[in-house]
């Protein structure tokens, strides 16, 4: 079999799977965040926290609690790690050093999972179970909490009231994410994944010396490393390494598990709003997305430029002889659409106008599909700025799920919109102004920009991938990537619940001849087109100093 065959028949494969969870799963979440009773376990975690679930939160509130609860899991994992030396179980690991441990805390709640330390020679056990794994389920409940507050300020009218923040965190943990990460768990031990609280071995003698090698929960960890988004790895090696992703089945698992709660929350919206064809045409527009996505990393992947291209059947560098082009690309432009990050192959090692696919999928703002949760309010708050470009176009006002994008909601959507770019490019520009920052640089000319434009798109995204070149673990990269991940993530929800408690406070508009049909499929296209032309307007310059250059220049 071809490796282009290979490769078009797993995305084939992975499409079906998705397909057939889309239904199930997206019904399932739609209740869970619909239901007013509580199980037995989320009555003892709302009495040990203190909250009453069943109060109403207004816009304000509700932000409230996501910043309060963010703001102590930062303290919490920071102290964690400061005193790991003291801990039981810290495989003899010191503790870590302040800027690093600023960075992995603000990385781990913001969802985003960038590191700056190679895992089985810096974390132990406690640090990463009790500290990293929790906040692999916490930070994408919160994400996911966000997205349905966002949900509800469409579904609800006349009312500023969006729900309880901590009755939507405990059960998007306690409902969603536990249950799918046991499974995920036990499919990928069965497979080869280790699952152990062993220490430190010494394997055979290596040019005259020892290879030591970590145990840990890995599979644990992995599988909600994926579900959730997040993409922190216990190696260094992340997904590429066999004890995390021991072969092509767990691979294409792995990405499934990435994909799965983004693409299903459409249907989950759908159901929320009381329109299934809404949840449809927002699908489309990911999926569509995603789908080009693939279809032009393996084109430039596979693309054969040379002898050596030839024989190995695509650019093989930096990729795993286990998965393949097709596989790696596959997974590389997934794990780049969402907030996700895990890699099974080095970005940095793709061809110019591969890397730059990844590069731009971030840069799209995580929305095809996303992050969990932050996938669909970034896909609303896009589906917004199109509704306010159709009206300018016909001269009406924009109207959206019934609800009227007045000038308070499109002042929001543009600061939402904004945000983002603003941090990637001006800690770049100050990167590569300063003197010292740019010797972290591995490669000179432009492949060396696109490792630091890279760092800070995949940190204010929340992404968490690297270009693997950067030697990310100074002062100024960990002080710097880590407030890039915490105003990436937190400054954007402010306006996202700002929307949300603005179009919760409206009256539903009626449907007239003269309003714009959002479940149509010129409506996927229109909003596709407008996120294409919002990134490339915004981003072109940059990628042209970078990526494209490179790409050219090959």
């Amino acid at each position: 079999m071809s490796p282009v065959l290979a490769g078009v028949l797993q995305l084939l494969a992975l499409i079906v799977a998705l397909g057939l969870a889309y239904r199930p799963l997206g019904d399932y979440m739609a209740r869970v965040y619909s239901s007013d009773k509580h199980l037995r376990v989320e009555k003892w975690i709302y009495k040990g926290i203190g909250a009453n679930p069943n109060t109403e939160m207004r816009w304000m509130a509700y932000l409230r609690g996501v910043l309060a609860f963010s703001a102590v899991s930062v303290l919490f994992l920071y102290l964690l790690q400061r005193f790991q030396g003291s801990l039981p179980g810290s495989l003899g690991f010191s503790a870590i050093d302040p800027d690093q441990a600023f960075n992995t805390a603000a990385s781990f709640v913001s969802n985003t999972n960038w590191q700056s330390y190679y895992g089985e020679q810096a974390m132990g056990h406690v640090v990463q179970t009790a500290g990293l794994a929790v906040q692999n389920f916490v930070s994408a409940a919160v994400g996911i909490a966000v997205a349905v507050a966002l949900v509800r300020g469409f579904a609800r009218s006349r009312t500023g009231e969006l729900g309880n923040f901590w009755s939507d965190l405990v059960r998007g943990v306690v409902r969603i994410l536990i249950p799918i990460s046991v499974i995920g768990a036990i499919v990928l031990v069965a497979c080869g994944a280790i699952q152990n609280f062993s220490g430190i071995h010494s394997v055979g003698q290596f040019m005259g010396g020892s290879q030591q090698w970590n145990g840990g929960a890995v599979a644990s960890q992995e599988a909600i490393k994926e579900l959730g988004t997040n993409g922190g790895g216990y190696f260094n090696a992340n997904s590429a390494h066999p004890f995390e992703n021991p072969n092509g089945f767990t691979n294409l698992f792995e990405i499934f598990l990435i994909l799965v709660i983004p693409f299903a929350l459409t249907r989950t919206f759908g159901r929320m709003v009381g329109s299934l064809k809404q949840g449809y045409a927002i699908l489309a527009t990911m999926a569509t997305i995603w789908v080009g996505f693939v279809a032009l990393m393996m084109w430039t992947e596979f693309h054969h430029g040379g002898p050596a291209f030839d024989i190995a059947g695509g650019a093989m560098e930096g990729k795993e002889n286990r998965f393949g082009v097709g596989a790696s690309s596959i997974f590389a432009v997934s794990t780049t659409l969402t907030s996700t990050g895990a890699v099974d192959s080095f970005h940095s090692s793709f061809t110019g106008f591969g890397g730059g696919i990844t590069m731009l999928g971030m840069q799209l703002g995580e929305i095809a599909p996303g992050g969990t949760g932050s996938g669909l309010y970034g896909m609303l708050i896009m589906a917004i700025i199109a509704v306010f470009i159709a009206g300018l176009m016909v001269g009406r006002t924009p109207e959206y799920l019934g609800k009227k994008i007045g000038t308070r909601e499109i002042k929001f959507a543009a600061c939402y919109i904004l945000i983002t770019p603003a941090l990637v490019l001006v800690f770049t520009a100050i990167s590569m102004a300063l003197p010292t920052p740019p010797n972290s640089m591995l490669n000179s000319g432009a492949h060396g920009f696109s490792e630091i434009l890279y760092a800070f798109t995949s940190g204010a995204n929340n992404n968490g991938s690297a270009f693997a070149g950067l030697s990310a673990d100074t002062q100024w990269f960990n002080t710097t990537i880590g407030l890039a991940m915490l105003l990436g993530r937190f400054l954007p929800m402010v306006f996202v619940l700002a929307l949300a408690g603005s179009l919760a406070e409206q009256k539903p508009v009626p449907a007239t001849a003269g309003t714009l049909r959002t479940e149509k499929p010129l409506f996927t296209g229109l909003l596709v087109g407008t996120i294409l032309i919002i990134t490339g307007l915004t981003y072109f310059p940059a990628l042209a100093l970078g990526p494209l250059a490179e790409g050219l220049a090959s």
